[in-house]
């Protein structure tokens, strides 16, 4: 593969699965998966990161800054919050690193909301 086409691809949003997610939203495992993932949206700033992720529907390259009234050091810092929590993805491309949401665990966290 051409590494202008991998360069390119390192950038696409994860395919969306249409598979339905059968994991239980009640119980230890998911009270605890919950907790986690609500733990990673627990800041404004991070609940921003998402929302303009899923408006874009494709991956961010190095706009998200632009787009926060937040200094970069703390926009990285709640893209990581939010990256070792699953929600979003982060690809390097070159000197930057592309953003983009993990639709899967987006709708496990909305369907563990919604069983509350």
């Amino acid at each position: 593969m051409a590494t202008s086409l991998k360069k390119a691809l390192a950038c696409e949003p994860p395919p969306a699965s249409e598979e339905p997610d059968l994991r239980p939203v009640e119980g230890p495992h998911a009270d605890e998966e919950l907790a986690a993932l609500a733990k990673a949206v627990g800041h404004p700033a991070r609940v921003q990161i998402l929302r303009l992720l899923v408006r874009r529907e494709a991956c961010i390259c190095g706009d998200i800054v632009g787009e926060l009234p937040l200094a970069q050091s703390t926009v990285s810092q709640h893209l990581k919050v939010l990256k070792d929590a699953g929600l979003i993805r982060g690809d390097i491309d070159g000197p930057r690193v592309c953003y983009c949401i993990e639709p899967r665990v987006l709708r496990r966290l909305k369907a563990l909301v919604g069983s509350l």
